[in-house]
């Protein structure tokens, strides 16, 4: 684990650096499912207009974690509350800075996001869909807890592309509470 890792709410002020942060992991994992031409153009400038306004407004029915290392932004996690009936909130975002994957980031925003999804869905599970492809994802998944509940073909993703899918869930949220 990181030292000095603060977990936090996001503010509009966020948008640019979750936007470079989200377009980086975009690029450096979801090649073959999303098409290159739109990993490879202006993904940045997309990604920042969404957060720009998923951020700029207040929604009781999403909120976004950032964790800060010193004064930068290196991860975030972005849920949507009563996104499933049976499953709960999807978790429709988890993005690490690359190089600091594997040292602790990702459990820390896992932690704070179970926190603050029991404050206010205290009976609500957590699911997300991943990427078949990716493989060092469902293995993080799967070290916290996480069980594979369901696949489809994803997409049509930003850009154009269909790609196998697998839904996780943790249909209790203590096991993600106590990570840390």
């Amino acid at each position: 684990m990181i030292a000095l890792l603060n977990c936090r709410a996001a503010t509009p002020d966020d948008a640019v650096p979750i936007a470079r942060l989200h377009a980086d992991s975009w690029r450096r994992h979801y090649r073959g499912a999303y098409s290159d031409a739109y990993l490879d153009g202006d993904v940045f400038e997309d990604r920042r207009s969404l957060w720009a306004e998923r951020l700029g407004q207040a929604d009781d029915d999403y909120f976004t974690i950032v964790a800060d290392h010193g004064d930068e932004l290196v991860g975030f996690a972005h849920t949507v509350l009563d996104a499933d009936a049976e499953q709960g909130a999807l978790l429709d975002n988890l993005h690490v800075r690359f190089d600091l994957k594997r040292h602790g980031v990702g459990r820390a925003l896992m932690t704070e996001t179970a926190q603050v999804l029991r404050q206010r869905r205290p009976s609500s599970g957590l699911y997300l869909w991943v990427l078949k492809q990716n493989t060092a994802a469902q293995a993080f998944y799967s070290s916290i807890g996480g069980v594979v509940v369901g696949a489809r073909l994803g997409g049509p993703f930003p850009g154009g592309g269909r790609a196998p899918v697998l839904r996780y869930g943790w249909p209790d949220l203590s096991a993600l509470v106590g990570l840390l």
